[in-house]
């Protein structure tokens, strides 16, 4: 039989889960059409990660494909 503590905790999780869920699916994102909201990321080249941050509104009127790579460069 699962202990009190066990059970609270994943009640507790699932609850936690569902309200953060409700909470982001509320909040209005962008619309077809709108332009995207600016941000900056770290830029990489052949010679490695850059030093200035590239920000989306410097590329404003290109097309931009972002593109992650989760092991590149890394040794996992």
């Amino acid at each position: 039989m699962p202990s009190r503590i066990a059970v609270l905790t994943v009640v507790a999780v699932a609850l936690v889960g569902f309200s953060a869920s409700r909470v982001w699916a509320q909040g209005e994102g962008p619309q077809v059409g709108d332009l995207a909201p600016d941000f900056s990321l770290p830029g990489a080249s052949k010679a490695g990660v850059t030093e200035k941050a590239l920000r989306l509104s410097d590329f404003r009127g290109q097309t931009v494909v972002i593109s992650f790579f989760p092991k590149a460069r890394t040794k996992g």
